[in-house]
């Protein structure tokens, strides 16, 4: 067991210090929101294949109850966050403005918080592959916000052979501090989901890697390790978007992966705290993932915080339990950086909610926003951490040439952290510039197979 030294921090070039808006919501344990009246539950939470419906309208399920399984090694079942009965299963409004199939469940009046289905398992006895499925059965996709299914990121492609998993604690977006209290409070969790992974992938070691501002998170895993445990923490610089897979591989392990790349090809596999520590919950128990550990912050919020919801909660109850400002602007769903406005607050919370950010005018600095042509600054040069030109991508994303961005100027290099918008003194939008010829070129390649 080693342990990283404070003062020689990992790190990586580049990157921005947004101001961190932590401090009064890392302050605040986790508490529990009670039950929404109804719960909308989407069918996709996750990338892949959605999940099937194995409910009917009118049917009585109890809380923790598989209501949706998963359809192909791509997909992960739905669970039922609270006891009730099936109102529907019909289109409803999901994050980006378009309607997503979804069960809806109406929950009993005093329903109880105990966990009614599961069936525990004896962890010790489970080979690599039948830990993957009881992955798979917990309906786990990915806490940190890209909701990519965690069992399919277990499976290491036979032609890649890892040795280290590296655990993301940085939590670098604005405002979150979701993972900060997970490894506060649910350290022993977390271990234990460390020690599952390692078991699933066959990493020899663990290394936690945690941001500077949250030295107090490292100190309690830290003292929770033992000789025996192949763990190590490492404290990395304070910065964004440190907590990018890419962006902490070169911090703790001081490699980078190849364009167009995975870390496995490196003999490493990332995961998040929020993820694992669900894991080491979950998976002696065999339960699945009903609920989620949230901030609650912004300038519009009464009572913000960290809190435990049900998944399939609507926006608007969280804010009318929490109470906000007459005033609301913007509602961003994740952090401000990489996160999404929400269309409306009748949307609910999915697995990838990492944070529910309400804001009201003097916050957003809706002063003039209007944008003006690049004045060649380098700035986004400067503050990619992909090393990237946003500027010369941007001149191309004006002119339509997208299959040139793709081919010649690595536009899939970029993961839309925001570096590059933030720092531009002419507020150009090059993110949602670059997003379009993503999703452009996606959809050309599409027509073309």
């Amino acid at each position: 067991m080693r342990f990283f030294n404070w003062p020689g921090l990992g790190g990586f070039s580049h990157g921005i210090h947004p101001p961190e808006y932590k401090k009064e919501t890392a302050s605040k344990p986790i508490r529990r929101l009670p039950f929404a009246p109804e719960l909308i539950l989407p069918l996709s939470q996750h990338i892949g294949a959605p999940s099937k419906p194995i409910v009917k309208v009118g049917q009585e399920v109890v809380r923790g109850e598989m209501i949706a399984e998963a359809d192909g090694k791509m997909s992960i079942p739905v669970h039922a966050p609270a006891s009730g009965v099936i109102k529907d299963i019909d289109l409803m409004p999901g994050l980006r403005g378009s309607m997503q199939e979804s069960i809806v469940l109406r929950v009993y009046e005093g329903s109880t918080q105990e966990i009614l289905w599961g069936q525990p398992r004896d962890m010790d006895a489970l080979l690599p592959e039948d830990i993957i499925q009881a992955v798979q059965d917990t309906g786990m996709a990915g806490l940190g916000g890209a909701a990519f299914p965690t069992h399919v990121k277990f499976k290491i492609p036979k032609e890649h052979k890892v040795h280290t998993l590296v655990v993301n604690g940085c939590e670098c977006e604005p405002f979150l501090s979701t993972d900060h209290r997970v490894m506060l409070e649910y350290p022993e969790a977390l271990i234990r989901g460390i020690h599952y992974a390692m078991r699933a992938t066959g990493t020899k070691k663990a290394i936690v890697g945690i941001e500077s501002n949250k030295r107090d998170a490292a100190k309690v895993i830290r003292n929770l390790l033992t000789a025996e445990d192949d763990i190590e923490v490492k404290v990395v610089e304070t910065k964004y978007p440190q907590g990018a897979e890419k962006m902490l591989l070169k911090s703790v392990w001081n490699v980078e992966v190849p364009s167009g790349g995975l870390p496995s090809e490196l003999g490493i596999i990332v995961s998040n705290v929020g993820t694992l520590a669900q894991l080491g919950e979950l998976l002696p128990r065999g339960q699945g993932l009903i609920e989620r550990v949230i901030t609650v912050a912004g300038n519009s919020v009464n009572k913000t915080g960290n809190f435990l919801i049900p998944i399939g909660t609507p926006i608007s109850f969280v804010l009318e339990w929490l109470g906000t400002s007459s005033k609301i602007e913007e509602v961003i769903l994740g952090g401000p950086m990489m996160g999404m406005s929400a269309a409306s607050t009748d949307v609910p919370i999915t697995k990838g909610t990492s944070g529910i950010l309400v804001f009201k005018d003097e916050m957003l600095d809706r002063q003039e926003r209007r944008s003006y042509p690049c004045i060649k600054c380098s700035r986004c040069v400067e503050a990619c951490p992909m090393h990237l030109n946003p500027a010369q991508l941007g001149w191309l994303a004006a002119k339509r040439e997208y299959e040139v961005m793709e081919k010649d100027y690595h536009l899939n290099d970029c993961f839309e952290c925001g570096c590059c918008s933030y720092v531009c003194p002419s507020h150009i939008a090059l993110v949602q510039h670059f997003r379009i010829a993503k999703a452009v070129n996606r959809e050309n390649r599409e027509k073309a197979a």
